[in-house]
């Protein structure tokens, strides 16, 4: 892929917009080059110049709604480095779950469409952006969970929690989607809410995992001593 020169970011810019656009509602397979640069408003050799092909169109346009996304909705929530790591999971749910429900994000219909009907082009490239947020994510859940826990248990608790997030919401946004007319209301309207409702959830199994791990050490340190939320 071509840096663009800077008399031609407007051009670069509006191609990623548009094919996002496009690619969320028709996938891969149905998309032309050419409805996206007629949306863009721009000629089918700007897609040559700044992207080499269509599959590279594919993967920059995810990557360009996921980053928009992550600018909307930062990862941390907002929270401090020295927040507690209550405080943090509770910034981080909330902010993947607004992520999820924002109108504005093409990144999860993308990754739908995807899912639907598969082309393997964005593995990689959705590997590559997640890991930094699946890092933080499982570092969070690591700290409550106490150093006693298999590593196991902690990605499986991190698939828990963020099962909690993409599921409902994705089931939320589908039914925003429907057409008028259907009165289908949806299942999570206040999402502040059910962020608490997730960290409560989770914290209740992160305690009684800790507790059992704890046990099999012995009579060391219990989950008040190590202050778990």
């Amino acid at each position: 892929m071509k840096i663009p020169r800077k008399s031609s970011i407007k051009t670069y810019k509006n191609l990623l917009a548009a094919a996002g656009e496009i690619f969320a509602e028709k996938g891969y397979r149905d998309t032309t080059i050419a409805e996206i640069c007629q949306r863009a408003g721009t000629n089918i050799a700007a897609v040559n110049y700044h992207f080499g092909s269509k599959e590279i169109l594919y993967r920059e346009a995810w990557r360009h709604s996921f980053l928009e996304s992550l600018k909307a909705h930062p990862p941390d929530g907002g929270a401090t480095d020295d927040a507690s790591p209550k405080e943090r999971l509770r910034r981080q749910i909330s902010a993947l779950l607004h992520r999820i429900a924002d109108k504005n994000n093409r990144e999860f219909l993308l990754v739908q469409k995807e899912l639907a009907n598969p082309t393997g082009l964005l593995k990689e490239v959705i590997h590559m952006e997640l890991r930094p947020l699946q890092q933080r994510m499982r570092a969070v859940i690591r700290e409550l969970l106490g150093p006693h826990v298999s590593d196991l248990l902690v990605r499986f608790s991190e698939i828990s929690v963020i099962s909690q997030c993409i599921n409902p919401m994705v089931v939320r946004r589908r039914k925003e989607e429907k057409a008028a007319g259907e009165n289908d209301r949806p299942e999570i309207e206040d999402i502040e809410a059910y962020a608490d409702h997730v960290v409560k959830f989770s914290l209740a199994g992160i305690r009684r995992i800790r507790e059992e791990a704890e046990k099999k050490q012995g009579p060391s340190r219990s989950c008040q001593e190590d202050q778990l939320p």
